[in-house]
């Protein structure tokens, strides 16, 4: 089943963010490699594709897993929640409608 991943940033992040991301991105190739990853990207504080200084407000993730509990296990691990870069994670399960 796929689930959703929403996490919100703690402010002023960005810099932890920057060290901390090949470790998380590294993590999401893994899923993806799996075949498991649907989408993965962060939010940005300003409506830019770059958004510089601004930052981001948090990520989205969706993703197959067995189940919640394993959701919940994996989004433990993410070196982002561990080094403090999000203050609050979601998971919950997902339904993808569209596109087929």
């Amino acid at each position: 089943m796929l689930y959703a991943i929403i996490a919100e940033d703690r402010e002023d992040s960005l810099e932890q963010r920057l060290k901390i991301r090949p470790d998380h991105v590294q993590r999401l190739q893994q899923l993806q490699n799996e075949g498991r990853l649907v989408l993965a990207g962060p939010h940005p504080s300003v409506d830019a594709e770059d958004p510089g200084p601004a930052g981001f407000t948090g990520s989205l993730i969706v993703a197959e897993f067995d189940s919640l509990e394993s959701a919940k296990s994996w989004a433990d691990e993410d070196p982002y929640i561990k080094s403090g870069v999000y203050a609050r994670v979601t998971v919950k399960p997902f339904k993808k409608v569209l596109p087929n």
